[in-house]
């Protein structure tokens, strides 16, 4: 097993006394003191602080990594694995949000929430320092993890990790990764939505845009509105619901609100007064119906746009979608943010805005002989996926045969299927 990606560690942990598995496991290794939470509640302050004070991205905060976890991850037998690293005076350097998780006869180390977080990474406090040698003490806190039966794992799938965060290296893409199948997109604001515009849609967009939008006018008032309650976050979230789910079936993709817990997690995240200013959901409204929808995250200054949905009516063909876009990315410059950031994937409307494609890393690698079966699998299965996606060819035809299997599944016979371009 010589691949580097397939660097097998020795299973071969110590026993833990009860006693010490009712307490953060701790470890010192050149000058970081290691210490691994398997309660949230218990590594809650400090997470906060570093969070509050240092660089991550709004799916390693502690409202969505706690609230996942409460309402998806107890339910799959999920165990929290947060890895807190401090320096000599005890200081926070970085926080690693992970997990462990059985599937079939494996147990794998996976990022908290893994699958419902756009980018995986650590929190970094501010006194974090880049000349760390973070590969020597990724071992160090490997090896510490497999001490504690809670922790223990056959193979680690490190999944969608960016090359930074905030500002700041991503220490875990040292370790031998490979590309994620799939790439993110940012766009930089301005302070002037007029300019922003003007420099990012060429005219005859912009007229066709204007054109659309009257279209729609035809229906009633276009308005853009920000759910400002919970109450009104909660039903226009039970709209996105509906639209997303039609839009799921149309297109052969397994309902995402459909998994256990999934719809709950939703409900929390954006029904919570707490959140106010950290999830913000709008709906684009054309008269008395409401023709689009979007779920997204404010944080450090960055709009995330992490879900949107519009209708599939006689409206779908004004572009109800494109114009909800055009608002959301109005309302985020009049809110004084300075990147939108439109996350993971690869839809085609996002280059048309984005001035920067972030390339993401997945790492993967064996830690007990029982992993051996699933890693390399695991490696080609992601290099085969991110070929199909990366080659437009080939993943129009992947999204053009699911939608006429959906069709055939739905009615017996094929529909026409076109282009999901207006929303993510």
């Amino acid at each position: 097993m010589s691949h580097a990606h397939l660097a097998l560690i020795e299973d071969a942990a110590p026993q833990v006394t009860a006693a010490a598995v009712s307490r953060p496991v701790k470890a010192v290794s050149t000058g970081v003191e290691l210490a691994i939470y398997h309660d949230l509640a218990a590594v809650e302050p400090v997470w906060r602080s570093v969070q509050e004070h240092g660089v991550c991205t709004p799916f390693q905060s502690f409202e969505w990594l706690s609230a996942w976890q409460r309402h998806i991850g107890a339910l799959a037998g999920v165990t929290p694995c947060i890895v807190v690293a401090r320096n000599s005076e005890g200081a926070p350097l970085f926080i690693l949000p992970l997990a462990v998780q059985a599937r079939g006869f494996i147990r794998e180390l996976t990022w908290l929430g893994s699958d419902l977080c756009d980018y995986n990474a650590p929190l970094l406090a501010p006194g974090y320092s880049a000349s760390v040698d973070f590969v020597s003490l990724w071992q160090r806190i490997v090896a510490q993890l497999q001490a504690d039966p809670r922790s223990r794992h056959d193979l680690v799938r490190l999944e969608k990790m960016p090359p930074v965060i905030g500002e700041q290296p991503n220490p875990m893409v040292a370790l031998p990764a490979n590309l994620n199948p799939s790439g993110s997109y940012v766009t930089k604001l301005g302070t002037n939505w007029d300019e922003f515009y003007a420099a990012k849609r060429s005219s005859s967009t912009r007229r066709r845009d204007r054109s659309k939008r009257k279209h729609l006018g035809e229906f009633g008032e276009v308005k853009f509105v920000s759910a400002d309650d919970s109450a009104k976050v909660l039903d226009t979230f039970a709209v996105l619901v509906e639209q997303k789910t039609r839009t799921f079936e149309r297109h052969g993709i397994r309902n995402l609100f459909s998994r256990p817990g999934y719809l709950e997690f939703y409900r929390s995240v954006a029904g919570d007064p707490h959140n106010r200013d950290f999830v913000h959901v709008s709906r684009l409204d054309v008269g008395n119906q409401v023709a689009a929808t979007n779920l997204g995250l404010v944080f450090k200054g960055r709009y995330y746009h992490v879900l949107a949905s519009y209708t599939d009516n006689e409206l779908s063909r004004r572009g109800p979608g494109a114009a909800h876009l055009n608002d959301l990315l109005r309302y985020a410059i009049e809110r004084g943010l300075s990147v939108f950031d439109f996350t993971i994937g690869d839809e085609r409307y996002k280059r048309d805005w984005c001035d920067e494609v972030q390339s993401l890393h997945d790492y993967v690698a064996v830690a007990s002989w029982r992993g051996m079966a699933s890693a390399g699998p695991a490696i080609l299965l992601t290099r085969l996926k991110r070929t199909i996606k990366q080659t437009p060819m080939l993943w129009a035809m992947v999204v053009k045969a699911r939608a006429l299997m959906a069709s055939f599944r739905k009615s017996g016979a094929p529909e026409a299927v076109e282009p999901d371009s207006d929303a993510k």
